[in-house]
């Protein structure tokens, strides 16, 4: 587990890859909305999507506010409530 991301909205945590457990096989990213106090955790497929457009969103050297909007667009998925984090 590894927190790769942390603003005033959002946090990215990322797991690595576990062969032996299928949801993380290619392992997986769960991102807070802080001030939503909700969340979500992607694997699989979606966690592969979601890595190739970070390393491309990185590439152009974004500001906080970028990064914070490209999270926003996972807002929709987010379902979890935040209880304890």
């Amino acid at each position: 587990m590894n927190l790769i991301y942390n603003s005033e909205q959002y946090s990215v945590v990322e797991f690595g890859a576990d062969r032996d457990l299928e949801a993380l096989r290619f392992g997986g990213y769960e991102i807070v909305d802080k001030g939503g106090r909700r969340e979500i955790f992607i694997a699989g497929a979606l966690a592969q999507s979601f890595r190739r457009d970070v390393n491309l969103l990185i590439a152009r050297a974004p500001s906080v506010e970028e990064i914070d909007e490209f999270l926003g667009g996972y807002d929709s998925l987010m379902s979890q409530p935040v209880l304890l984090h």
